[in-house]
């Protein structure tokens, strides 16, 4: 099997977006350590019971250098309205995430700091309980401390076939 028969395999099974999201550690005492978000579709529940949540992140990525020393993170259920967000986070070679985050609207999580999206339609923060290594990405496993319903009632971004999709 080739990694093209693998990946257009794989890619007739549909996912949700979620964008994850944390904060880096201030350089200072008194500064604030940047916003990181990546667009995520590998991305499922674990368990109710602790309540747990999984991502997938690409080794030696951003995001998976950030959540290695950075426990607390974010997740924000995209909605159908909310591809161009995804889009954003999903670019290689893309600017900084401070300009990505820019004119967004979003507000703090309670424990976190990460930045949750607003409409989005749930958004969880974790504290990160595992962390695995699978072949070139690590599946961190994070339990979830707080969950919100900011846009319950509108439909789910999501990706099929290599795009972005609505259901319907």
């Amino acid at each position: 099997m080739s990694n093209d028969e693998f990946r257009a395999a794989l890619a007739r099974l549909a996912a949700g977006v979620v964008l994850v999201t944390a904060q880096e550690p201030p350089l200072d005492e008194e500064g604030r350590g940047e916003d990181v978000g990546m667009t995520a579709t590998a991305f499922m529940s674990v368990s109710l019971d602790p309540p747990l949540v999984m991502v997938s992140l690409r080794n030696d990525s951003r995001m998976d250098d950030l959540l290695s020393e950075q426990p607390l993170w974010a997740v924000s259920v995209l909605a159908a309205g909310q591809r161009q967000i995804a889009g954003r986070f999903a670019m290689k070679g893309r600017i900084s995430d401070r300009l990505l985050f820019q004119d967004l609207a979003y507000v703090r999580g309670e424990v976190t700091a990460a930045p949750l999206i607003g409409g989005a339609l749930a958004t969880l923060e974790c504290r990160t309980e595992q962390r695995v290594v699978a072949g070139d990405h690590t599946l961190v496993i994070g339990r979830v401390l707080t969950a919100g319903l900011p846009s319950p009632d509108g439909d789910p971004l999501t990706y099929f076939k290599g795009r972005y999709r609505q259901l319907g």
